[in-house]
């Protein structure tokens, strides 16, 4: 049995059921005393995981020295919040202790991955990233998941995978921590677009071409960072990318449908809630300019989401670009 401490009430409180039903002593933080005693009140979080029972064996509390003693950190929160958690986090957190990061993104203006993030804040802790096809409903409802784990130090990964790998969940062990950063965060700018298709009722066949050559964007993306290419091929790539375009657990996909409907994304954000797609489709647009990679599904999701260009300009852009041959790899712009 280990003591696990996860921070944030949203995912979080999925992975805090799941691991708690694996037999560990579980503490669930959040910044917030009211969503906990919501939570303790009514024995779920009826927000988020309604009829996922949460029980007394997981203790609830807004103090993070929660995390003195604890083996392993689970860093649950929003994409804007990772920074600034794992700086409240780091007094308390013991030397060596493995901290696993689940938020899925880039950090706005510095464009670092969250592992790059945590390492700069959290110097004497063993970092490990998760990503993969897991919408919290179903993970806290113990429907079979499978995802990945990646580190820079394989053998915290592997404890990460010795922990909480169990019947429902089963987790894989990557080393590539770059690509599979990347593929989480980016699929949902994807998952944002073909959210639009479904919005503008393009049909099966445009979502399948969206999202096929959307993983070839992200990908051509990633490996201009350094990551490997079969890593997109994985369950933190395609996979990751073929659960959030396609079910409506997924919040950048209904605001995508949103807007395709014709909601402005302001609007759109607002009605649905957190949609990390929204804010990481800037970053991938700036980041795509600087490193000069040619990149046209999220170049126009730019344009619909922060230009105020109409979901069917974008749509006939997209058709009527230059004839190009599948397999071709001169993929950087001015090439």
């Amino acid at each position: 049995m280990a003591k696990i401490a996860v921070l944030g009430c949203g995912f979080g409180t999925a992975l805090a059921v799941m691991a708690d039903g694996c037999g560990h002593q579980v503490t669930l933080w959040s910044l917030f005393p009211q969503e906990l005693e919501e939570i303790r009140q009514d024995g779920e979080q009826k927000k988020l995981l309604p009829g996922v029972p949460v029980t007394e064996r997981i203790a609830l509390t807004s103090d993070i020295s929660c995390l003195a003693d604890c083996d392993l950190c689970i860093m649950a929160v929003p994409s804007f919040a990772v920074r600034q958690t794992a700086q409240r986090a780091a007094p308390y957190l013991r030397e060596g202790a493995i901290v696993l990061n689940v938020a899925k993104g880039l950090e706005d203006k510095t464009y670092k991955r969250f592992s790059q993030v945590l390492e700069e804040e959290l110097s004497q802790q063993k970092i490990v990233v998760m990503s993969g096809p897991s919408h919290a409903e179903e993970v806290g409802r113990g429907a079979p998941t499978t995802i990945t784990v990646a580190s820079r130090e394989r053998a915290a990964a592997e404890e990460v995978q010795d922990l909480l790998m169990n019947p429902t969940l089963r987790l894989y062990v990557n080393d590539d921590v770059i690509g599979v950063e990347l593929g989480g965060a980016l699929k949902n700018v994807i998952a944002l677009a073909a959210g639009i298709a479904d919005g503008l009722q393009l049909g099966d066949n445009a979502k399948a071409a969206l999202m096929t050559r959307g993983i070839t964007e992200i990908a051509r993306l990633g490996v201009a960072m350094g990551a490997k290419t079969e890593t997109f091929a994985g369950l933190s790539g395609i996979g990751d990318l073929i659960v959030t375009c396609t079910s409506m657990h997924s919040r950048n996909r209904r605001a995508g449908i949103l807007i395709g409907q014709g909601k402005s994304a302001e609007e759109a954000v607002r009605s649905v809630g957190t949609v990390e797609g929204y804010p990481c489709a800037k970053t991938a647009y700036e980041l795509g300019q600087k490193l000069r990679v040619e990149m046209p599904i999220v170049e126009q999701s730019y344009a619909v989401l922060y230009e105020g260009k109409s979901p069917a300009q974008a749509l006939r852009d997209l058709m009527t670009r230059p004839k190009r041959h599948e397999s071709e790899v001169i993929w950087l712009l001015g090439r």
